[in-house]
C-alpha cells in the first residue's frame, strides 16, 4: 500500500511511513460544527495529549523557541518534548524533541470543509545551547504531520509519518537506542501509539 498524498503532508521518499486515522460521524451539520470545535481545542492543547490516551502513552509538552515550557496553542518555531515509554535519550536526559515547522488551517470545498495541519520534524534540544545533535530516534529527514478534518457529516483526526529513518547523528550510546526504537516503529509499534492518540482525540 502506498502512502496517501495529501495537501500539506511531505512526500514520502525513503524509510518507513504510516497513515493513521480515526473518524467520527454525525447526523447533522450543527453536531459536526460542535464536534470539530471540541476536536480543534483538544488538538491544539498539546500538553493535554497524554490525558486522552492514559498510562503507557508518550507524554507531550510544548516549549517555545527559547526552550521554555508554555501553556498555550502552538506556533511555528515551537518545540515539543516527548517522553516515550521505555529508555529515553542519554543526551537529552530521557526525552526526544521535535520542532513545529508548519502549522495552518484551511477552508475548502467538497468532502472536506475545514482542516488544520501541524508538521513536526526531529530537532535538537532547544534547552542545550551547545549541541546541534538531533535528539530523537528518527533523523531530521522524518516528519510527523498531525491533522484534523471537518466534513459535511464527519470529523476526522490523522497522523502521517514520512521518511522515517533512524537517527545516527547522536551520542554513541544513543545510536543503538535510536536504531532499536526506529526499527520497532518501522514494523508498526509506533503506529499503535499513534492510533491510540487519534482515537483519543475523538473520544469526547
Amino acid at each position: 500500500m502506498k502512502p496517501k498524498e495529501l495537501f500539506g503532508v511531505p512526500i514520502q521518499k525513503k524509510g518507513s511511513y504510516h497513515d493513521t486515522e480515526a473518524k467520527k460521524s454525525y447526523a447533522d451539520q450543527e453536531q459536526v460544527n460542535e464536534g470539530f470545535n471540541t476536536l480543534k481545542e483538544r488538538f491544539m492543547l498539546i500538553n493535554n495529549w497524554k490525558s486522552y490516551c492514559g498510562e503507557g502513552f508518550a507524554d507531550f509538552k510544548l516549549f517555545d523557541s527559547e526552550g521554555k515550557m508554555v501553556e498555550r496553542f502552538p506556533l511555528i518555531g515551537d518545540y515539543i518534548r516527548i517522553d516515550i515509554p521505555g529508555p529515553g535519550t542519554v543526551e537529552a536526559k530521557g526525552y526526544d524533541w521535535v520542532e513545529i515547522t508548519d502549522l495552518f488551517e484551511e477552508q475548502t470545498h467538497g468532502i472536506c470543509l475545514n482542516f488544520m495541519m501541524m508538521t513536526c520534524r526531529p530537532s535538537k534540544n532547544p534547552q542545550n545551547k551547545t549541541s546541534e545533535h538531533i535528539v530523537h530516534f528518527y533523523s531530521d529527514h522524518a516528519t510527523s504531520t498531525f491533522a484534523i478534518f471537518k466534513g459535511r457529516d464527519f470529523i476526522e483526526a490523522g497522523i502521517y509519518g514520512r521518511n522515517e529513518t533512524p537517527n545516527m547523528d547522536s551520542e554513541f550510546i544513543d545510536k543503538a537506542r535510536n536504531f532499536l526504537i526506529a526499527a520497532g516503529g518501522m514494523i508498526g509499534i509506533s503506529k499503535i501509539q499513534w492510533k491510540t492518540l487519534v482515537d483519543g482525540f475523538l473520544d469526547f
